[in-house]
């Protein structure tokens, strides 16, 4: 299987822009699913829908070998549009914006692109499957589906990354806080049973331990609610805690240190009711840079000139899940961290060609060092 990078860009820069002009918040990406799957298999490729609930479903291209060993995984959902009537691409010079550009529908076009230029380049076998998963914004049930049914000892996520390759992936833990108290008029509200007081009182501890002795750990208070109640003290409050942190640190003792925090709040304040509650626990880990999928990409990146300096994913993703499920992954995807989920979200075509090239390196690499025995 010789290497190539003859993808088609103007092919790829119209396939990113029809899929970030297709709307698909998490639980209604059907319709850029049913795009994905018509432009595959006006390729020539045989593709399976795989059930995840009553109407959704990932879409799985299977290699063509007897046991395949890598799976190239993206996922079509978003989040939802911050402007319904402005989500769609826009283009300035090298850059496209637009809901979903970095966060992964640059991936996933890449991927994609990546497939079809290797069947265009007469390969013979396709060595290596490709997952469009659906859920990973919210609930995560499109990975969760996958592992369960397919196992692969190494995947590929395109989250964006710069194009680093990250073997290092963070620990992720969701927590929710409660506080409860009695309603009354407001004209005679009591501050010792107003719970969004005690609420904000516990977030100042909590947040103060972490700035104190976790400087490390990533913190967002993601809603702060209390009930619609009028002109009257709410009967309680909920806040939601989300920590990124890297696998270093253990997911096990981060949350012994919060429940202190929380026991020693209460023993300060013993008249409020309340709970402490770790809704996700998701470990991290870290990957060496040994192994069929590191050194292959480590030799494409040498060859093109590219620093090889492995970096770490700060955030959730469906890598988590296929970690559980005993599937190593790499996180190499265009687009930034920093750009996704934010109103002007973009990502530079460039990078997404450069994508697809690196992709279909790897794509020809693997099939070369899996049907020969070859090294990279």
């Amino acid at each position: 299987m010789k290497p190539s990078t003859s993808i088609n860009k103007n092919r790829l820069h119209k396939l990113l822009t029809s899929l970030i002009d297709i709307y698909s918040p998490t639980g209604k990406e059907v319709e850029a699913l049913k795009y994905i799957e018509n432009y595959l298999k006006r390729a020539g490729f045989v593709l399976e829908r795989q059930k995840v609930d009553e109407e959704r479903y990932n879409l799985i291209l299977h290699s063509d070998l007897k046991s395949p060993q890598c799976v190239f995984i993206g996922h079509i959902d978003t989040v939802f549009a911050y402007d319904y009537d402005h989500y769609e691409h826009q283009i300035e010079g090298d850059e496209i914006f637009g809901l979903g550009s970095s966060d992964m529908k640059g991936g996933c076009a890449a991927m994609i692109e990546a497939f079809v230029s290797l069947k265009e380049n007469g390969v013979d076998h396709i060595p290596a499957t490709l997952a469009i998963v659906v859920g990973e914004e919210e609930t995560n049930d499109g990975a969760i589906m996958f592992s369960k049914d397919h196992h692969f000892p190494w995947a590929i996520i395109g989250e964006p990354t710069a194009l680093v390759p990250c073997l290092s992936h963070y620990s992720y833990l969701e927590t929710k806080l409660t506080t409860l108290g009695k309603r009354m008029h407001a004209s005679v509200a009591d501050r010792k049973d107003n719970p969004v007081q005690a609420m904000l009182s516990l977030l100042t501890d909590v947040i103060e331990f972490l700035n104190i002795n976790r400087p490390e750990v990533v913190y967002n208070i993601r809603d702060v609610s209390s009930a619609h109640c009028g002109f009257a003290v709410p009967g309680g409050c909920d806040a939601f805690l989300d920590l990124h942190f890297h696998p270093d640190l253990s997911a096990e003792i981060v949350t012994t240190e919060l429940e202190e925090v929380y026991n020693q709040f209460k023993q300060k304040h013993p008249s409020v009711n309340g709970e402490m509650t770790f809704l996700t626990i998701h470990s991290g880990y870290q990957l060496p840079d040994k192994g069929k999928l590191p050194e292959i990409v480590k030799h494409i990146y040498q060859a093109r000139g590219l620093p090889w300096k492995p970096g770490d994913f700060p955030s959730h993703s469906d890598a988590n899940f296929l970690w559980a499920a005993g599937i190593k992954t790499i996180l190499l995807g265009p687009g930034t961290i920093e750009k996704a989920h934010t109103e002007d979200e973009s990502v530079f075509f460039s990078q997404v060609r450069s994508a697809a090239e690196i992709y279909l390196e790897i794509l020809c690499a693997w099939g070369r060092t899996t049907l020969t025995g070859l090294s990279p």
